[in-house]
């Protein structure tokens, strides 16, 4: 019960999981990185979602690092990055 009033007051998990993208995408603020940290700490459903999003973020490193011929400029990337945020009402 506990562990519940505390996800609810602090972070709920879609604030989490919004956080963490965020902190993929960009730098987060301290005081995110703290409710993000103390969230994980609490939530299991989380912390696998953290990990799932880590594993898809070197997977998607690694293949753009292999299509190296294939740039990426970095307007492509803002405007994927757009999206995405927009996808997830930001």
């Amino acid at each position: 019960m506990l562990k519940k009033l505390i996800h609810i007051i602090f972070l709920p998990c879609s604030e989490a999981t919004l956080l963490m993208e965020k902190r993929n995408a960009e730098n987060i603020s301290p005081k995110e990185n703290r409710k993000l940290s103390l969230h994980l700490k609490i939530c299991k459903w989380c912390r696998a979602y953290k990990q799932k999003l880590e594993i898809l973020d070197d997977i998607l490193k690694r293949k753009l690092s292999q299509e190296e011929k294939n740039e990426i400029n970095d307007s492509e990337i803002q405007n994927f990055k757009e999206k995405m945020f927009k996808n997830l009402d930001i």
